[in-house]
C-alpha cells in the first residue's frame, strides 16, 4: 500500500501556542488568517509553560514533510528558552527540510534568499531573537516574584482564604448529627458550603478531644 504522506504535495501549516488554558489564541489566529492556511492544518496548544507538554506540536512535527511551509506568529512559539528555540528551528528546517515564516520578524523567512549569505543572516537573527525571548521571559518571572514579595511586605495575603469556624460549631454539628437539621442547614448556619462542612468535620474528628462520632449515628442524608 502506498504512503500518501510520502508523495503528497507540499502543504502549508500554522502553529499557535498560549501558555495557559485561560489565555485566548485569537490574536495569533488573526495574524495567521491572511495566509489562508487550511483550518485542519492549524495546530493549537493551550498548555502551561511549566512542563511544556505540547501534544499538538508533537503531532504537527510528525506530519511535516520536506517542502512544507510553517507559519508562526513569533519565534518564542517554538520553545520556552533559547536552547529549545534553536533546537526546534534546526529540526524543522534542517532535518525536516520545512520552511518557516515568522510573522513578527519578516527576516526569519527561510523561503527567501536560500543562498549561504541568506542562511547566515537568518541564523544570526534567530540567535539574537531567541536570546531576547528567553531574556524577556526571565524578566517577566523576576518582575512577578518581586511583585509578590512587595505585596507580602504590604501584608497582602496569598492562597486560599482562611475559613472562619463559628464558636457554636460543636452545637451545630451535634444538631446535624442527631438528625434534627440537614447538612445543608448546618452548613448554612456555619456560613460555608456543605463540602466545607464535611471537610471541617473530618479534620475536627482527627484533632479535637471531643469526638461525637463514638456516640452518634452517621449524619442524615442531605
Amino acid at each position: 500500500m502506498s504512503n500518501n504522506n510520502a508523495t503528497r504535495e507540499p502543504a502549508v501549516f500554522g502553529y499557535v501556542r498560549v501558555s495557559m488554558k485561560e489565555q485566548n489564541p485569537d490574536r495569533q489566529l488573526i495574524a495567521l488568517a491572511p495566509y489562508k492556511i487550511p483550518p485542519g492544518n492549524i495546530f493549537i496548544d493551550q498548555k502551561s509553560g511549566k512542563d511544556f507538554n505540547r501534544p499538538k506540536y508533537k503531532r504537527l512535527f510528525r506530519i511535516l514533510r520536506a517542502g512544507d511551509l510553517l507559519y508562526i506568529k513569533s519565534i518564542d512559539r517554538l520553545g520556552r528558552d533559547y536552547n529549545e528555540i534553536i533546537e526546534q528551528w534546526r529540526l524543522i528546517t534542517r532535518e525536516k527540510g520545512v520552511d518557516i515564516k515568522v510573522l513578527d520578524m519578516p527576516m526569519l523567512d527561510t523561503t527567501y534568499c536560500k543562498d549561504l549569505l541568506g542562511t547566515f543572516i537568518s541564523d544570526l537573527v534567530l540567535q539574537v531573537l531567541s536570546f531576547s525571548a528567553q531574556l524577556e521571559r526571565e524578566n517577566i518571572l523576576q518582575r512577578q516574584a518581586e511583585g509578590i514579595a512587595a505585596a507580602k511586605a504590604r501584608g497582602v495575603a496569598f492562597g486560599r482564604k482562611a475559613i472562619v469556624v463559628p464558636d457554636n460549631f460543636q452545637d451545630i454539628f451535634l444538631t446535624w448529627r442527631s438528625g434534627k437539621i440537614t447538612g445543608k442547614e448546618a452548613a448554612s448556619r456555619c456560613g460555608f458550603s456543605v463540602k466545607t462542612l464535611y471537610n471541617l468535620t473530618t479534620e475536627w474528628r482527627k484533632t479535637s478531644s471531643f469526638n461525637p462520632y463514638k456516640a452518634l449515628d452517621p449524619p442524615k442524608s442531605l
